[in-house]
């Protein structure tokens, strides 16, 4: 993209371009903000509960996404991006800090935090910026979350399942504007060409979330063992919910989380990756977030019978995972992993099965699955010499 090379903000295009301190510093308040979401969704596991998980999840990776891009665009290390730094924090805090009570008493608060974040931050770059071309982006930036702050504002003070739409309405504007790379009156779109990033330093952002995301399952779980009596159960519970997460972290770096930085540098439409990654990722990130849910009920209660909704979240975590990385592996390799594909059916087909089990065996469910994925790899790795990205067109 075109920068204000005058303030010193630009990166620089030679060198490497590796993540900040100030980077990890921000993503610090994402671990309460995941950690909340998840507890939300284990406390209410009905229609509703999963409605507003979703919704204030993508309201928290849309905050830490943006920022990431501006990061990825800017130098970190100058003082109007590490003030934004902060002020992202500040906001994404008062948002987790809510957002147990989000769809309640502290509705406004939520709203008012999130669409402080994203116009300020946009605001501070257009006050810092000089040159005109550069000025463009912040700018449409800028209109669009003028557009998305109305109904996000206006849901604040609704009541009931106005809320809920208005949220689902102000979310579409900002991953919709997104995606049509931010259409303005008189300013146009963004052009594809001037989507230029430093590969490894967005590779870095988006690895570094999702090893977040897997600090959100520990936690969570290990709370949750910590805040109960010890018994054989809860400790078998916590060990299943241990080896997931190192499967689904197995499961994401192999090839294609390791190449990530390769396909970016060797894509002929960088501005597809931009624009693709945080919607790959996000799938990724949920499915962890509702894994996370899920282990939490079973640790607490792993001898009760397995409700609807639990077999559903524990299922349906690992089978949001491996959409998402079934997608991340078609953008790296053009081709899809049966494996994955037959994993997706397993959960599925496991659904009805678990209704007639404790909530233990569909923890036990989901890391077998898991496994049969990871040793699939494992096999696959030992089988042939190591994959290349292909250049996408």
């Amino acid at each position: 993209m075109a920068t204000d090379r005058a303030v010193g903000l630009a990166r620089e295009s030679e060198g490497p371009q590796r993540a900040t301190l100030l980077e990890l510093f921000l993503d610090l308040v994402f671990v309460a903000a995941l950690a909340l979401t998840s507890r939300t969704l284990a406390q209410h596991l009905d229609r509703v509960g999963a409605f507003q998980s979703v919704v204030l999840l993508l309201a928290i990776w849309w905050v830490w996404s943006a920022t990431a891009l501006v990061t990825d665009l800017y130098h970190a290390q100058g003082p109007p991006i590490f003030v934004m730094t902060l002020w992202v924090m500040l906001g994404t805090l008062l948002m987790a800090g809510t957002l147990p009570d989000a769809f309640s008493d502290r509705a406004s608060v939520f709203a008012g935090a999130y669409v402080a974040i994203h116009l300020g931050r946009g605001i501070l770059l257009v006050a810092t910026l000089r040159n005109r071309a550069a000025l463009l982006h912040p700018s449409r930036f800028v209109f669009w979350f003028l557009v998305s702050a109305v109904p996000w504002l206006a849901g604040g003070l609704a009541t009931g399942s106005a809320r809920g739409l208005l949220w689902t309405a102000a979310l579409a504007i900002d991953y919709g504007s997104a995606w049509l790379r931010y259409p303005t009156p008189r300013l146009g779109r963004i052009p594809t060409s001037e989507y230029t990033v430093a590969a490894d330093h967005l590779a870095e952002r988006y690895q570094q979330f999702f090893t977040l995301a897997l600090g959100d399952l520990i936690l969570l779980t290990t709370l949750t063992y910590a805040d109960n009596e010890t018994t054989l159960g809860r400790t078998a519970a916590l060990l299943l919910a241990f080896a997931a997460t190192v499967l689904l972290w197995q499961i994401y770096v192999h090839r294609a989380g390791a190449l990530l930085k390769a396909t970016i540098e060797s894509s002929r439409d960088p501005s597809r990756f931009v624009r693709s990654a945080p919607n790959t990722h996000l799938l990724m990130v949920a499915g962890v977030v509702a894994a996370s849910a899920g282990f939490e009920v079973v640790i607490a209660h792993p001898t009760d019978h397995t409700e609807p909704w639990l077999a559903g979240i524990m299922l349906g975590g690992p089978a949001l995972f491996l959409a998402g990385r079934v997608r991340f592996e078609y953008e790296v390799f053009s081709r899809v992993s049966r494996t994955r594909l037959v994993a997706l059916l397993m959960l599925l087909v496991a659904g009805p099965a678990l209704l007639l089990a404790p909530a233990l065996v569909a923890g036990l469910t989901a890391v077998l699955v898991l496994a049969g994925v990871a040793v699939a790899d494992a096999v696959r790795a030992r089988g042939g010499p190591p994959e290349q990205p292909r250049p996408s067109m």
